[in-house]
């Protein structure tokens, strides 16, 4: 009997202990519950979107040399005209422009199959779109879906940027002036969301994209499920080739997910400049998750800015790292009024040459005066359960035009060459069980 109790009382334990850990997992940085929504990984079953039309059935050939834009558009019309379905890309290369995706179509690559796009960016029209953290015209992306109510990209297949022109001029450009921009080097983005809910990317690989990767523009419910996100970031590399940019937007999971590209893998954007936080365009990014993804090659794992207003709720989690430069990154920006709050990193394993950057961004910034400019703010940044090896854990400046307070650091265990930690630079600084070789 005695026995019997002994072990009834260690389940209990362990059942308690499992709670206490549910509880804890289920909040938001701030507190606030996870919507049960961020917990469904499951896959959108193409056979339940409607009707397949497979495009070689509608006069796409399969001669990858010719430029099909025309011939593709007049599919994705056909299927939102019949009341919606799927646009499937089946086995082979098609060359394309700008597509514009409508209420009720979806995009399918089958494995196999390759939607390619253009290398001439006459290819791509100027439109009214969203670029760094502005409002502008600039070049369509090759996938666009604006204003849809469940969207989705799925299919084990391949979106090729074809980004070798473009990356070559870009660097041919920033040879001649430094100053170059990244908007005067003209280059079509690989997909562009916006004004969309409900909205799953599974499966699909994401390569060689002349500009960002993906970008959503106010948009919420969006998940990105085991995608494969790609760029070259030796020899001829991918410049500006951000794996996933999230502006003005909430509700997003990243899962299972992996990125390696030329710039920073997911970079929450949302306005840039002095009276950034007055233009209506912009706003807020909150409720994000990126969870048990791995990362190649980046510049920074998940990146707040340079472009950004206000961001709260993020949670990095469960994530393999083999070649980050960073891990965090708080792009501070001296010309822009930011927040970024509430934001969780634990359980990250690997090797970077920075864990943590805090540092002002001065790339192409204006500064002008206002005299009530907000003074930026980082606060209720955690860390907890990291174990790395790194050039330099904590590669954090302080400065006169941001305040940093409340971060904590927990059960840290890392390798680190510079051992720069220093948490008096942060207001109210939790240190505990912190361990750096």
């Amino acid at each position: 009997m005695k026995r019997l109790m002994l072990i009834m009382l260690v389940c209990a334990v362990a059942v308690c202990a499992q709670a206490k850990k549910k509880v804890k997992t289920s909040l938001f940085p701030d507190g606030t519950p996870v919507p049960a929504w961020f917990s469904d990984t499951s896959r959108v079953d193409v056979a339940t979107l409607g009707r397949q039309y497979v495009v070689t059935d509608y006069g796409v050939t399969t001669d990858s040399t010719v430029i099909q834009t025309k011939a593709l558009q007049a599919v994705i019309d056909k299927a939102a005209s019949e009341g919606g379905g799927v646009v499937v890309i089946p086995r082979g290369t098609f060359l394309s422009g700008a597509l514009f995706f409508k209420q009720g179509t979806h995009l399918h690559v089958a494995e196999g199959g390759r939607l390619k796009g253009s290398d001439r960016i006459r290819n791509f029209p100027v439109v009214d779109t969203r670029m760094e953290g502005q409002s502008l015209k600039y070049f369509a992306a090759l996938v666009n879906a604006d204003g849809i109510d469940g969207f989705t990209i799925t299919g084990h297949g391949t979106i090729d940027g074809n980004g070798h022109n473009y990356w070559e001029e870009f660097w041919i450009r920033r040879e001649y002036n430094r100053q170059c921009t990244n908007l005067e080097a003209l280059r079509p983005r690989l997909t562009y969301i916006s004004n969309c809910k409900n909205v799953t990317v599974q499966d699909v690989r994401l390569i060689n994209s002349p500009f960002w990767t993906n970008h959503v523009y106010k948009s919420d419910h969006v998940r990105f499920l085991g995608c494969y996100i790609y760029s070259p970031t030796s020899g001829l590399k991918a410049p500006s080739s951000d794996a996933i940019d999230l502006d003005v937007c909430h509700d997003v999971l990243v899962h299972g997910c992996y990125m390696s590209v030329n710039d920073d893998a997911v970079v929450l954007k949302g306005g840039k400049g002095t009276w950034a936080d007055q233009d209506p365009n912009n706003g807020p990014n909150f409720n994000i998750i990126i969870e048990d993804c791995t990362y190649g090659r980046v510049h920074g794992c998940l990146t707040l800015g340079s472009e950004s207003l206000q961001d709260r709720n993020v949670i990095l989690r469960r994530c393999r790292v083999t070649d980050a430069s960073r891990v965090l990154w708080l792009k501070m920006r001296p010309d822009t009024p930011q927040h970024y709050e509430y934001v969780t990193v634990e359980d990250i394993q690997g090797k970077c040459s920075s864990f943590l950057v805090v540092r002002p961004w001065t790339q192409f910034f204006k500064p002008e005066d206002r005299e009530d400019m907000p003074l930026s703010t980082c606060n209720n940044i955690v860390m907890r359960n990291i174990n790395m090896d790194c050039n330099n854990f904590f590669d954090v400046g302080s400065s006169d035009k941001y305040h940093l307070k409340d971060f904590t650091f927990e059960n840290i265990n890392v390798r680190d060459q510079k051992k720069a930690f220093d948490p008096t630079l942060i207001d109210n600084c939790m240190v505990k069980n912190v361990k750096i070789e």
